[in-house]
């Protein structure tokens, strides 16, 4: 800060420049001091700094002293460097640029990974055949059970064929009459729906595989061996074989 040297005081002189002091100014009183504060700002160019004429004529201004005051003092301040107001949109900062460690990918994990890739595949294929195992094994446990039932109703209705084959001579006969032929016609009608049919009537063609031949002889009237007398019936279970027919067959001369 620059200090100019102080004026003539207007009270010991009895003058102020200018002219006389004014009249409600006492002799005693203590002169103003007024400090001025010219700190010049000037425009900023693209290197921020001043011209030199510009502030060559602010010095100057600054050094010749005010007409009317008693005491001047001058503070001079250092240039304040600023930013010239930009015109237009905002500047929007572009995105930092990806620096070449965050670019490079990771590096393959090699074999961690193809370690899990085996296992997963040991895993995906112990999975397919144990799915595979259990449906056989469903399927096969449907088929013996269906199997067992089958052949537990068989042994049940093999035991009851003794007891048809009496219903069908007394029925021959002409016995089953009144009570005894609805009981005799109600229980062939309940082992009927357990699948129990049965096979073996005078004129059938003869067929080895349900047929039990215990008499043979010839006969004009027939053109294949044909069962000309059934002796006994036999009877199936579905497809399952209870007991073959017991028939005698005529063969063609």
């Amino acid at each position: 800060m620059t200090e100019k040297p102080r004026a003539a005081d207007p009270a010991a002189t009895g003058s102020a420049p200018g002219g006389s002091a004014s009249a409600g100014q006492e002799a005693g009183e203590e002169p103003r001091v007024v400090i001025r504060d010219k700190r010049k700002i000037g425009k900023v160019g693209k290197t921020g700094e001043r011209s030199g004429a510009a502030a060559a004529a602010a010095d100057a201004a600054a050094d010749k002293p005010a007409e009317g005051l008693v005491e001047e003092t001058e503070v001079v301040v250092d240039e304040i460097e600023t930013e010239a107001p930009v015109s237009g949109p905002p500047v929007v900062d572009a995105p930092a640029e990806p620096t070449e460690e965050a670019a490079q990918p990771e590096a393959p994990l090699g074999p961690e990974l193809e370690a899990v890739r085996t296992e997963l595949e040991e895993r995906t294929r112990d999975l397919q055949r144990v799915t595979a195992e259990y449906a056989n094994y469903r399927k096969r446990v449907d088929r013996d059970r269906n199997l067992v039932q089958e052949q537990a109703t068989g042994t049940v209705l093999t035991a009851l064929l003794p007891i048809l084959d009496d219903l069908d001579r007394a029925r021959e006969h002409g016995d089953l009459v009144g009570g005894f032929g609805s009981v005799a016609d109600q229980l062939t009608t309940a082992l009927g729906k357990f699948g129990l049919t049965a096979f073996g009537e005078q004129g059938d063609p003869f067929d080895p595989t349900l047929h039990e031949a215990v008499a043979h002889q010839t006969s004009a009237d027939v053109t294949e061996p044909t069962c000309v007398q059934v002796m006994r019936r036999g009877y199936q279970l579905g497809d399952r074989l209870l007991r073959p027919a017991m028939v005698a067959v005529a063969d063609p001369e």
